[in-house]
């Protein structure tokens, strides 16, 4: 496995395919750039923990948020669904979290409110973030679909 391949595959879809929802990408490149920006993740939170700042890894999900939408729906694009699966999923996740800080910001009052329209967002978010990962996992259409000709073969071998 060549790292400095899977790492050009995250530089290039963040830089060139930042919100990118034309067309397709291959379930290996998909799923690459996961591994990766999960690495990274991962480094952040590490150096997160040890200058005691919770800003780091919410500047990089906040960055990634566009990549990882343009990469989830041309990834259903490939499997010939659309991608409004996953508008519903990062929908629901945005709207989770900006709900949460609103009810935060209210105090034990906006804890309870909380308690019930966050739970059914939640659960939104939940349902459409395992169905949004099923879809992903499944293998491309061979042939063109509507969304256009299949990617190239892509390894980082």
């Amino acid at each position: 496995m060549d790292f400095n391949k899977l790492w050009q595959n995250f530089l290039d879809t963040v830089t060139n395919h930042y919100f990118d929802l034309n067309g397709r990408v291959s379930r290996a490149r998909f799923w690459y750039f996961i591994l990766v920006e999960f690495v990274v993740f991962i480094g952040l939170a590490i150096v997160q923990s040890i200058i005691l700042h919770d800003v780091l890894t919410a500047l990089f999900g906040l960055a990634m948020l566009l990549p990882n939408y343009g990469m989830a729906t041309r990834r259903l694009q490939d499997t010939g669904r659309n991608g409004t699966l996953a508008l519903v999923a990062f929908g629901a996740s945005a709207l989770l979290n900006v709900v949460s800080l609103f009810f935060w910001i209210g105090g034990i009052a906006g804890a309870y409110g909380f308690l019930s329209i966050g739970s059914i967002i939640g659960l939104v978010a939940l349902v459409a973030g395992i169905a949004l990962i099923y879809f992903c996992a499944q293998p491309g259409q061979t042939e063109a679909n509507a969304y256009g000709a299949p990617p190239p073969e892509w390894s980082p071998a």
